[in-house]
């Protein structure tokens, strides 16, 4: 049985838009989830398979789960965030095949005190790296704000 919240208590996203199954393991530096892609889903290719890009989001939310933990954990609530941004991102397929449990990992690189964090990410499956990439996020204090400041600025 998984000591773990269930995801949709750990993560904002509902419906279509939550991809996790469930959050596997987590520490103050990592957090570890899973996710079986659908062949029905919204997002399958011709060959009902998950694109491999999708894999930015899967450790995105992977990320929003460690995120939301540690407030948790810490007796706060969670606050919303922003990915600011993907580098290096590799994958060694064009699809991950529906039925396959993907196991995505993000390992926190450093975070300072305006929020601004790095993740070392990488999603994998029966014990083989099929994707990796580092993860820039941004958890402001005020994140109306934060938004409201970006649109002025376009």
């Amino acid at each position: 049985m998984n000591a773990w919240p269930p995801i949709e208590e750990v993560l904002p996203h509902r419906g279509t838009m939550l991809l996790l199954d469930a959050v596997e393991d987590y520490a103050p530096t990592h957090a570890c989830c899973s996710y079986t892609p659908r062949t029905d889903a919204w997002y399958a290719d011709a060959d009902r398979a998950l694109p491999a890009w999708f894999g930015i989001e899967l450790m995105a939310q992977t990320v929003a789960a460690h995120v939301g933990l540690t407030a948790r954990l810490s007796g706060r609530p969670p606050r919303l965030g922003a990915l600011l941004g993907s580098r290096a991102f590799r994958s060694q397929r064009a699809a991950f095949a529906a039925g396959t449990t993907l196991i995505v990992e993000a390992h926190l690189d450093y975070r300072d005190e305006s929020g601004l964090a790095s993740y070392q990410c990488r999603i994998a499956a029966d014990g083989e790296e099929l994707a990796s990439a580092r993860l820039s996020v941004y958890e402001p204090d005020d994140f109306a704000h934060f938004l409201s400041q970006n649109d002025r600025s376009r």
